[in-house]
């Protein structure tokens, strides 16, 4: 896992994010955005600077991190793997697809390997439905997923 920041430097990195941003109608998804960006996720200690930026609370900074399933609180592995839990990918079998994942990998969903070599994540719909079931790897569509395909992706990620 990569070093944290340290929250000085969160802070006047998170400053310099809103200072460009903070003139664009609605700032706060673009700033968010910025900050996952730099960090590859939101750390706890830019919640208040963004808060005061804004002049908003806290609370509605929280909020709209945690409503969002793909802002992160901690850094995710070197590669992600989103896995579709939408119905079409359901009925075609994601849930073996995901439980299979789950044991090659050594992690649940929301989770990253050891060696921080992968995050996987749900998603809940890649546009994808007529070659279900489907993931995303670091942005890449996967399609018609089998055990053949599985094995491949798990090889691509722990080397």
């Amino acid at each position: 896992m990569p070093m944290q920041p340290a929250s000085t430097e969160i802070t006047s990195r998170t400053a310099a994010i809103i200072q460009e941003l903070k003139g664009l109608e609605g700032p706060l998804l673009p700033i968010l955005h910025g900050i996952q960006e730099e960090f590859g996720h939101v750390p706890h200690d830019a919640l208040p600077v963004i808060a005061e930026a804004l002049n908003i609370s806290r609370a509605e900074v929280h909020g709209v991190v945690t409503f969002y399933h793909d802002y992160r609180s901690h850094p995710a592995g070197r590669h992600v793997l989103k896995l579709c839990q939408a119905e079409s990918c359901q009925s075609m079998g994601s849930d073996a697809v995901a439980a299979k994942l789950k044991q090659l990998l050594g992690i649940g969903f929301h989770e990253t390997t050891r060696d921080g070599s992968v995050t996987l994540e749900p998603v809940y719909c890649l546009g994808l439905c007529a070659c279900s079931p489907a993931a995303m790897l670091d942005g890449q569509v996967i399609g018609r997923l089998d055990d053949e395909k599985l094995d491949e992706i798990v090889a691509e990620v722990r080397s």
